[in-house]
């Protein structure tokens, strides 16, 4: 019987030291152009890559200049761990900011914004800027700083270890009543 509950707890010990949290959420990783870049002229198109595989759809991406216009000019694309969206002819010099709102292979949606600046005006006149859906995923006319952090949004892991150690210390009770009869 002690075999038993010494087996037991051990179980139990196992359980609770061998258990980690999920890593399964995408983190942004980088962009093109890079956060905080300089460009003589516009870029064709902006992408933003991830640590994870990205789904296709669901995704939104805004570039607004310093004029409040968004240069986005097409659908957003899912490729692999990188979303990417076509722009038009830049407007005014200045500060872009490149706000997104994407949703990875897991299901989790990442947000965030990047910017890069403009030194030489274009050609470009953009268009109004879409109402916000939300404001975490809100890209805006004011400057940003970095990329806001992903949001890890899962279950905790301890609801689960208590569960396990539960059933461990019922099970090692019903075998030891077993064991008397």
């Amino acid at each position: 019987m002690a075999r038993l509950a010494a087996a037991g707890l051990l179980a139990g010990l196992v359980l609770l030291l061998g258990a980690t949290p999920a890593l399964a959420h995408a983190e942004f990783e980088g962009s093109d152009p890079a956060d905080g870049a300089s460009l003589a002229t516009g870029p064709q198109k902006v992408t933003l890559t991830f640590s994870d595989t990205m789904q296709q759809g669901f995704n939104t991406i805004t570039v607004i200049g310093p004029d409040g216009a968004d240069y986005v000019d097409g659908e957003v694309q899912a490729q692999g761990d990188s979303v990417s969206a076509t722009l038009g002819p830049l407007g005014p010099a200045g500060r872009y900011e490149i706000g997104y709102r994407v949703l990875s292979d897991d299901g989790h949606p990442v947000s965030g914004k990047v910017g890069f600046t403009l030194t030489t005006a274009g050609t470009g006149t953009g268009h109004a800027a879409a109402a916000t859906p939300s404001a975490d995923a809100a890209p805006s006319a004011a400057p940003a700083a970095q990329a806001a952090p992903a949001e890890s949004g899962g279950m905790p892991v301890w609801p689960w270890i208590v569960g396990a150690v539960v059933l461990v210390g019922a099970g090692v009770a019903v075998a030891m009543r077993l064991g008397r009869s």
